[in-house]
């Protein structure tokens, strides 16, 4: 059994058939994939592989943000 304070790799192996990436809010982005899970970890490691494979590309007060920053 794994610690609370353990981390937990995630790999997420999808692939994206859209040539341009969907423009999309933090606030948004952070929004829906917490619809999907409650796990805090996997909602900052599916919104971080979200924009590093450019799938998303952020809009708003965040837009041209290093991820780096974001993390």
């Amino acid at each position: 059994m794994r610690s609370a304070a353990e981390s937990i790799p995630l790999e997420i192996p999808v692939q994206y058939e859209k040539s341009e990436p969907e423009p999309v809010t933090l606030l948004e982005l952070v929004g829906a994939v917490c619809d999907a899970t409650d796990d805090e970890r996997e909602v900052v490691e599916t919104v971080l592989h979200m924009l590093r494979s450019g799938a998303v590309k952020l809009t708003g007060n965040f837009r041209g943000a290093k991820i780096e920053e974001l993390s």
